[in-house]
């Protein structure tokens, strides 16, 4: 008594030949990403930081051209011919945001690293003061306008900025919705120190009597995906 051979189906050869592939690389491994292909090797005695893998999470953004997309449809125009590519621009707040940090002056420790930019396609990591001055372009405060006509330009900026970022959102988030799942929300009460547009006096009892943000959070229960805030 024996078995009856079968002949492999295509997708079983395929598989078969992914891990053969992947058994002749070691212990490396092959991603693509907006840069090209890398090859990724785990090394156990080095040093762990927040980016270590940041070409997986590159692979992803390349395959679902969320990042082509996200940059493709910013809208940002500059006109000086020494004004950095948006992908620069935003390939830098991506990274930061990644890295962990918190305010812009940290953006330096970042410009040393030259493998991150190239990863996800960029020419460079712009500096601190001109990633401020970019976003600063994108959201603009109305309170800070000099005439009606500024006004009007910094609200209709303000707007393509808002349905820019909404639809980015929801692209991301789009098929995850098919599921059953449960909405979250917080407030929180962030104490200012200054004159910040919005700036209210209300409940704050961390320091009550200042002026402060209250900031409404909703997310998705269990997977800590933000969809409005």
């Amino acid at each position: 008594m024996g078995e009856m051979p079968f002949e492999k189906a295509a997708l079983v050869k395929a598989v078969d030949s992914a891990i053969a592939e992947q058994s002749s690389l070691g212990d490396e491994l092959r991603v693509t990403t907006a840069g090209g292909r890398f090859q990724v090797r785990w090394d156990e005695n080095g040093s762990a930081s927040a980016l270590g893998q940041l070409a997986f999470f590159a692979e992803f953004l390349e395959v679902s051209g969320l990042f082509e997309r996200w940059t493709e449809s910013c809208p940002m125009a500059y006109t000086s011919n020494n004004a950095p590519e948006v992908r620069d621009v935003l390939g830098t707040w991506l990274l930061s945001i990644l890295d962990g940090q918190r305010r812009y002056a940290h953006i330096t420790g970042l410009r040393g690293d030259a493998v991150a930019p190239e990863i996800l396609g960029m020419t460079q990591i712009i500096s601190d003061e001109s990633l401020r001055r970019a976003l600063k372009h994108l959201a603009p405060c109305v309170d800070d306008a000099r005439s009606d006509e500024d006004r009007a330009e910094r609200e209709a900026q303000l707007a393509r900025s808002t349905t820019w970022m909404d639809a980015a959102l929801r692209d991301s988030i789009r098929e995850a919705l098919g599921t059953d799942w449960i909405l979250d929300g917080d407030t929180t009460i962030k104490v200012l120190y200054g004159h910040q547009a919005g700036a209210e006096i209300g409940y704050n009892p961390t320091k009550p009597g200042r002026p402060s943000h209250s900031i409404h959070t909703y997310w998705i229960a269990n997977v800590r995906l933000v969809l409005d805030a």
